[in-house]
C-alpha cells in the first residue's frame, strides 16, 4: 500500500516515513502543499497524510481542491490544531479522519487502517497461490515446510503477484507502485528481489514460481 505524506517539517516527515517503511508501506514525502496536490493528481496513491500548515498551499484547500477533482484518495488530516471547529472543518472539506499532533505510532498506524479499511476489505489478509500463502498481516510467506517472514519490498511484490495471479505485472508497474516516480533506484532492483523471492519460494518447495513473460511482465505459474 502507497502512501503520499506531505508534511513541511522535515524531521517529523523522515519520523513518519520510518514508521510507514517498518510496517511496510510504502511512502513518498513532498513538504508544500502546490506539491502535495500535483502528487495526489498525478500518482496512484491508496491514502495520503496532509498537514494543515504548509507552505504554498494549505493542506485544506488541498483537500478541497482533490476532492473537487472528483479523486477519493482517503486522506489523513495532520495538524497541531486541535480545536473542535479545526476538526470540524478537515472532515467538513472531505478528510476522512483528522489527527491532532503530537501523536503515538501506534495511533497513525491504527487511523491509516481505518481510513484504508475499505480497500483491504475488498480483498482476503490471506493469499494463496499452489501450496503457498502469504499472511498479509504478518508478513509471513508460507508452505508445509515453513515459512519466511518478507522484507517491506519483498513482501509487496508478492503481494502484488498473489493478487494477480493472471496478470503480467512490468518492472515499470512494480517500480511505481513500490519505489514510486521520484525514486532514485535502478529498474534492476526489480530483478534483485525478484531474485530474492525465487529463492525463498524453492526453499519453501513451493509448486509455483516466478515467471517472466518477453516485454510482458512477471507472473506466478503453477509447477506441473
Amino acid at each position: 500500500m502507497r502512501i503520499l505524506l506531505a508534511e513541511d517539517e522535515r524531521s517529523l516527515s523522515r519520523a513518519i516515513l520510518k514508521i510507514l517503511e517498518k510496517n511496510n508501506y510504502s511512502a513518498d514525502a513532498v513538504y508544500d502543499g502546490e506539491q502535495a496536490l500535483e502528487s495526489l493528481l498525478g500518482g496512484r496513491y491508496d491514502g495520503a497524510i496532509l498537514d494543515i500548515m504548509m507552505p504554498k498551499m494549505d493542506g485544506i484547500t488541498v483537500l478541497k481542491k482533490l476532492r473537487e477533482s472528483g479523486d477519493r484518495t482517503p486522506v489523513l488530516i495532520l495538524s497541531a490544531r486541535s480545536e473542535v471547529e479545526d476538526k470540524v472543518l478537515g472532515l467538513d472539506s472531505g478528510a476522512n479522519d483528522y489527527l491532532t499532533k503530537p501523536f503515538a505510532a501506534q495511533e497513525l498506524l491504527a487511523r491509516i487502517r481505518a481510513m484504508t479499511r475499505s480497500l483491504s476489505a475488498q480483498t482476503d489478509s490471506v493469499l494463496r497461490a499452489g501450496n503457498i500463502t502469504l499472511d498479509c498481516a504478518s508478513y509471513l510467506l508460507s508452505s508445509d515446510s515453513g515459512s519466511f517472514r518478507l522484507a517491506n519490498r519483498e513482501f509487496q511484490m508478492m503481494e502484488l503477484l498473489m493478487r494477480n495471479p493472471k496478470n503480467r505485472i512490468s518492472t515499470e508497474h512494480f517500480m511505481e507502485k513500490i519505489w514510486g516516480y521520484d525514486s532514485s533506484a535502478d529498474v534492476q532492483v526489480v530483478w534483485v528481489y525478484i531474485s530474492y523471492l525465487r529463492k525463498k519460494l524453492e526453499a519453501l518447495h513451493a509448486n509455483i514460481q516466478i515467471r517472466a513473460a518477453r516485454n510482458a511482465g512477471y507472473y506466478l505459474e503453477e509447477i506441473t
